[in-house]
């Protein structure tokens, strides 16, 4: 079996870590490839046939990268904190023995955490007015916000053909459950349990006093369009990668994806131990 390592490359605590693991895990018999990136010098990341685990060492962003290459796979990805956050990432070095954490995770003795992710479609108008669609993958969130040359974007929001507002603000974010605690939170949106597949719809700093954030069922699609009214070139962002279309983009349609992504952990428990400690400052050990 094939096991992928994905490490923040600018943390050397990280890579560190990456190298022990590689030895360690060459001794029992596995596989070890590298994810790709510029720092390392790899320069593509090696096919995932056989892959029975991707371990990510970093913090949520690097987690997010790991959660990119595998896309809907469905192989299961253990995050080892080495970031500044990693309330995705099951253990760090500093709490748990990281060759016992992974361990665990290849004798399948944790907990499996399904999370939802998005499939989204940008869809642009080129300069012979012809449509083009950008699509992309997301496990937290799209973001379509004004970008630097607009005040601030109008756009209509619809979901499943029902038209719920038009509003003029920073912009839109639509997130899994997952990303609640991201981007979405920042703008005001709450947190969501993991278990919930649905998604999550936040305005960012709506000029208005009426919108709220709103929540939707698994089967909605969830469609942004930009005013014609109120012309504006936005910025678009998947998991915080911006995606530039070729053309002056139209709309952005956002439904639940093909497949899940499996983040392994120490139980549900984990997710509100991580809200406590996170978000509300509590510690653990009291």
């Amino acid at each position: 079996m094939k096991v992928l390592l994905v490490p923040n490359y600018y943390k050397q605590e990280a890579v560190e870590s990456g190298l022990t693991l590689e030895l360690w895990l060459t001794r029992q018999g596995f596989e070890v490839e590298w994810a790709a990136d510029q720092r390392s010098g790899i320069e593509s990341t090696p096919e995932l046939v056989d892959c029975g685990l991707v371990i990510s060492l970093g913090g949520d962003g690097t987690l997010l990268r790991a959660a990119r290459i595998v896309g809907y796979r469905e192989i299961p990805i253990l995050g080892l904190s080495y970031g500044h956050l990693g309330f995705l990432t099951a253990a760090s070095p500093e709490d748990k023995n990281i060759l016992s954490v992974v361990a665990d995770a290849l004798a399948g003795e944790l907990h499996v955490s399904r999370r939802a992710t998005l499939a989204c479609e940008i869809v642009s108008v080129n300069e012979r007015g012809e449509e083009e669609i950008c699509t992309g993958f997301a496990l937290n969130d799209l973001a379509l916000a004004r970008g630097p040359l607009s005040d601030m974007v109008e756009f209509d929001i619809t979901v499943s053909g029902h038209h719920i507002d038009r509003l003029r603000g920073d912009g839109v974010v639509v997130s899994t459950a997952t990303g609640s605690t991201g981007y979405a939170l920042s703008a005001g949106g709450p947190i969501v349990s993991p278990e919930y597949t649905g998604m999550v719809c936040v305005p960012i700093a709506p000029h208005t006093i009426q919108a709220r954030a709103f929540l939707t069922s698994p089967s909605d699609v969830v469609e942004i369009s930009v005013s014609k009214d109120r012309p504006s070139v936005p910025a678009i962002a998947l998991d915080g990668q911006f995606i530039t279309p070729s053309g002056e983009v139209d709309r952005a349609i956002v439904r639940r994806g093909d497949a899940d992504i499996l983040l392994l952990d120490y139980g549900p428990e984990s997710f509100y131990t991580s809200v406590s400690r996170v978000f509300y400052g509590v510690r653990n050990d009291r």
